[in-house]
């Protein structure tokens, strides 16, 4: 279509937001899901205080109970020397909350991020860029907002809507607001709360989550995300940028560059499954019954253990239905 119009001397229509405006529809989940993220790391801060979380030091490896489990499916480097058993560390609320962050852009349809300019932008969550591209206005990072649309000829961009020099990186420093959205050390910035608030806290918590979740696919529908089909990084923009950094599978051949390619929801917000504890009071879980153990994302997993109500589309993966037999029985069985 677009080069048929192209060949025709056609302009290429365009509607919101691929012509730089916003969709006012949009603006208000937008700003739902950014407070939701805010109230997720905030609730998942909190209940890390109470409910214990391990990560492996060698690999990605997380576990949410008293003791890191035994099964024997660790990859990390020195995985051979500990007969592939993981090396239990404490967790954080990057454990649980995967960060996958993004350049902060002022405009997405502005001058690209060369390899060489990546330092004028700051880095934040992809999560909460997408949401400031889609409305939400944050002092700290500007986002141009256009009145009058961008023109495109195929796919090279005839008119901005207007000119506007973009300002200076700020490079903010840690500011209050800034660490609203922030899950690096997050733990450290909330007290633990009192005991009778836990169940509470883990629900609210999950119902962040869900929305989240939710708006962040309802908003991908709209605003488009780029994701390298090689590594994990994640660029938020109607392009992915120019900083030739990825260093996944012959990444010589492309010069560092990211393999550009629509992003889904996994990748932009990581459920980052865990085995499923059903008894926390129990031995740990085994290498010769984990097909027997249920999985769940970790934030779910958090606030299960803590209290909150199970969420309908989890209950399958995490196998409630399964009889987990003892060592000896599970032998027993074809």
């Amino acid at each position: 279509m677009e080069r048929k119009l192209t060949s025709k001397g056609i302009e290429k229509p365009l509607e919101p937001p691929k012509n730089g405006l916003l969709v006012p529809d949009l603006v208000p989940v937008a700003y739902e899901v950014f407070d939701a993220w805010k109230l997720l790391i905030k609730g998942l801060s909190e209940l890390l205080h109470v409910i214990p979380v391990y990560g492996c030091s060698e690999c990605s490896e997380v576990h949410v109970a008293p003791t890191g489990h035994c099964i024997l499916d660790c990859e990390g480097r020195t995985s051979s020397t500990r007969h592939s058993s993981h090396a239990w560390v404490k967790g954080t609320v990057n454990d649980i909350i995967v960060p996958i962050e993004s350049y902060h852009l002022f405009d997405p349809f502005g001058r690209r991020v060369m390899h060489d300019t990546r330092f004028e932008y700051d880095r934040i969550p992809a999560v909460v860029e997408l949401c400031i591209q889609a409305g939400v206005d944050i002092p700290e990072f500007p986002s141009r907002r256009r009145s009058n649309p961008i023109r495109m000829f195929g796919k090279k961009v005839i008119d901005k809507g207007g000119n506007l020099e973009e300002p200076e990186s700020l490079h903010v420093a840690k500011s209050s607001a800034i660490l609203d959205f922030d899950t690096y050390r997050a733990c450290e910035r909330f007290p633990p709360p009192p005991l009778s608030d836990i169940p509470k806290i883990a629900q609210e918590t999950i119902d962040a989550y869900q929305i989240v979740k939710k708006g962040v696919r309802k908003l991908m529908k709209k605003y488009t995300v780029k994701a390298c089909g090689y590594c994990s990084e994640v660029h938020v923009g109607p392009w992915g940028h120019n900083a030739k950094l990825c260093g996944s599978f012959k990444h010589q051949w492309r010069d560092g560059k990211h393999g550009w390619q629509d992003a889904t929801i996994d990748e932009v917000l990581p459920p980052n499954y865990v085995w499923h504890v059903r008894d926390i009071n129990g031995p740990p879980i085994q290498s010769k019954l984990k097909r027997y153990y249920g999985k769940a994302p970790a934030v779910v997993e958090v606030c299960v253990q803590a209290g909150a109500s199970i969420p309908v589309e989890y209950k399958p993966m995490m196998r409630l239905d399964i009889v987990i037999p003892d060592t000896d029985e599970a032998a027993m069985i074809a």
